[in-house]
Parts: C-alpha cells; structure tokens; sequence
C-alpha cells in the first residue's frame, strides 16, 4: 500500500450560506446525503460544517483525478464522522466505481474550520489496477 494522490481545497463559508439561502433545499438535496444534513443541521452553526463538506468532496475528486465528470453526482462521495468525530469518506456510484479501477483501498480525509472558511484535505491510499504498489498519479 502507498499514498497514490492527495487533493486539498477550501471553501468560503458565505458562498455555501448564500447558496442554502437562494436554492434551499434543491442545493442541500444535491450536495449532501440525508446522514451529512443530519450531522451539520445538529451543529450549533452547521454552515461551516456543510462547508468542510463541500471542500472535502471537491478534495476526494482531486484525488481520482475526475472532476465533476463521467456521472459523478455530489453525494457519491459520504462524510461520515465515527463517535469521537473523526471523518472519514464513504464512495458510492460513479465514485466507488473509478476508485476501484484506480486500486484505491481508502481515502483519508481531515477537515478544519473558521466562521469564514473551511479547508479539507484528501489522500488516496491503494495499489495501481495491476495489483502493485506505487504511485496512480495526482489529482490536481
């Protein structure tokens, strides 16, 4: 196993209140899976939480090298945080899909925060599709 790509991005946290204000909840229903709402709306303020989100999904895409393309839709990627709040990614469709064509056994997140931006960073860990440990590529 080794580290195949790594994605990072930050998101102002105004852009994704201003967003939730003007499309509700056609934006929240196309970005985040119900288990993500649920987690950020019991937040005290849950924008920065749908914030680090937001930049985690665009960091996971950084690391398979996609962009929003080829199908992906936004809740393909899952933030899930266990009990002592440790995030992590669950990828399904279109996601899952090119992650396993990669050889990515997992991707590693981390997501920090202000009341003005949130930045999160991703890193895939796998073997190329050969079955051989070493380097896929970047996401950019």
């Amino acid at each position: 196993m080794s580290i195949s790509a790594h994605g990072v991005d930050m998101v102002e946290c105004n852009r994704i209140a201003e967003s939730v204000e003007r499309f509700g909840e056609t934006f929240l229903d196309r970005v985040y899976t119900p288990r993500e709402r649920d987690y950020c709306y019991a937040r005290k303020n849950p924008v920065p939480h749908l914030a680090g989100r937001f930049a985690a999904k665009e960091a996971v895409l950084k690391v398979l090298g996609t962009g929003w393309t080829n199908g992906i839709a936004w809740t393909d990627i899952e933030v899930r945080n266990d009990a002592a709040g440790r995030p992590s990614v669950h990828l399904d469709g279109r996601c899952r899909a090119i992650a396993d064509e990669q050889g990515l056994a997992t991707i590693h997140i981390s997501i920090s925060h202000i009341a003005t931006h949130a930045i999160a960073s991703a890193i895939g860990v796998g073997t190329d599709p050969s079955g051989t440990p070493g380097v896929l590529g970047m996401g950019g």
